[in-house]
């Protein structure tokens, strides 16, 4: 009858603590998740984007493909009860965008920052402010001395940054004029292509790349493809860092920062690729301490 009496008590005992963990776990499952983020997690950007966010955030998100979120995302944030949306690319942007102002947006993956009427959003863009590259020629490459950007209006607008007297911008409007501008730079110690797809067709490049070889006049890329293409070098933004300055920025949103007041902003740190090859057929020298911060050379 006493061993009844334990067995009954035990039984009695786990089912009430059956019925705690329970409500915890629901508890948990309940809880509002004040960061949603939107971004195609098969690309590789994303993924290192997401943990730089994580490292930086000390809140729980949850990471939703923009094809799983398209034509209702309001409502997923609505019953996450969220405060921020992180949109990564043009497809999450265009979705985040129709939510209510209360939701502060901040984004990213996108080329130039977009035109935007939405009040409390914020962003960051990818393409590398020219300045950068004519910081990187003036310490490294002092036989560089003028670097001509080569783009469309709207790009050259937005990585021209602070005028560098190093830089001089020549606008075209589409690839068979980017053929011809480069054309006439023999006068240019490098020339910055600017990551406009519409204008950088395959036959487009390859007639610059052959420019480039027969005259010496290094190509300054801005990915890591175009450097093992054969451009002498590309800065290209770090994405892991990317996502700590949106982890801060996610912050300030949930206590209140209203994101519409901070200017979208360019990269601040960047990964160098640098194709050896290419410095070696031009004579470039590449000092070994450029080597050494660089993230991958090509040989």
């Amino acid at each position: 009858m006493f061993g009844g009496r334990i067995l009954r008590a035990l039984t009695t005992r786990h089912s009430f603590l059956g019925f705690i963990l329970l409500t915890f776990l629901f508890a948990a499952g309940a809880e509002a998740t004040e960061v949603i983020i939107v971004g195609d997690t098969q690309l590789s950007p994303v993924v290192h984007i997401i943990s730089g966010i994580r490292e930086t955030l000390d809140k729980p998100v949850k990471v939703y493909s923009p094809s799983y979120v398209k034509d209702r995302l309001k409502g997923i944030a609505e019953k996450e009860e969220a405060k921020v949306v992180v949109a990564l690319g043009r497809e999450a942007l265009e979705e985040a965008l129709r939510l209510p102002s209360s939701i502060a947006v901040i984004y990213d993956l996108v080329i130039t920052p977009p035109v935007v009427t939405r009040s409390n959003t914020t962003g960051f863009y990818m393409a590398t402010p020219a300045r950068e590259y004519a910081t990187i020629a003036r310490k490294y490459f002092p036989s560089i001395r003028h670097i001509a950007v080569v783009g469309s209006s709207s790009l050259i607008k937005t990585v021209e940054g602070g005028a560098d007297p190093q830089v001089i911008a020549h606008r075209v409007k589409n690839s068979y004029e980017l053929v011809e501008a480069v054309k006439k730079l023999d006068s240019a110690d490098a020339i910055l292509l600017l990551p406009d797809v519409s204008l950088l067709t395959t036959s487009a490049l390859e007639e610059i790349y052959l420019f480039s070889f027969r005259r010496g006049i290094p190509i300054l890329g801005v990915s890591e493809k175009s450097v093992k293409e054969g451009a002498l070098l590309a800065l290209v933004f770090d994405p892991v860092n990317v996502g700590r300055n949106i982890g801060e920025d996610a912050s300030s949103a949930i206590r209140g920062a209203d994101m519409g007041q901070k200017p979208p902003s360019p990269p601040d740190k960047f990964e160098i690729f640098i194709n050896r090859n290419t410095a070696e057929k031009m004579k470039i020298h590449v000092p070994a301490e450029l080597l050494k911060k660089a993230r991958k050379t090509y040989l």
